[in-house]
């Protein structure tokens, strides 16, 4: 009996010394570890938009912008806007209830 219980004991100890501890480090191993790669995705992720804004600096990508964006002009340029064609007429049988329905539709 004092055997058992003194091995519990040891059990114990053993289990709050050594495996919890383990774990626990184990545990922020790999939360450091994903901060780690996130940290990088971010690095990575910050120097392309330095890159982007130091593009968005220079006079040919804000007159590119501004012409793309905003339709934008210099003086003595014309500019022009292409329309998309117009739909197809609808065709439609010429027998009830069709009947006039498809000179309304191709008004």
């Amino acid at each position: 009996m004092l055997g058992a219980l003194l091995a519990s004991i040891l059990l114990v100890g053993f289990l709050l010394l050594a495996v919890f501890p383990t774990r626990t480090f184990l545990a922020q191993r790999a939360a450091t570890s994903s901060a780690r790669t996130e940290l990088d995705d971010l690095d990575r992720r910050n120097q392309a938009l330095e890159r982007r804004m130091d593009r968005l600096q220079t006079p040919e990508e804000i007159e590119r912008l501004a012409r793309e964006q905003y339709g934008l002009v210099r003086p003595g340029e014309e500019a022009y806007a292409i329309l998309p064609p117009p739909p197809p007429a609808v065709e439609l049988p010429d027998v009830w209830p069709f009947v006039g329905v498809a000179d309304h539709l191709n008004r």
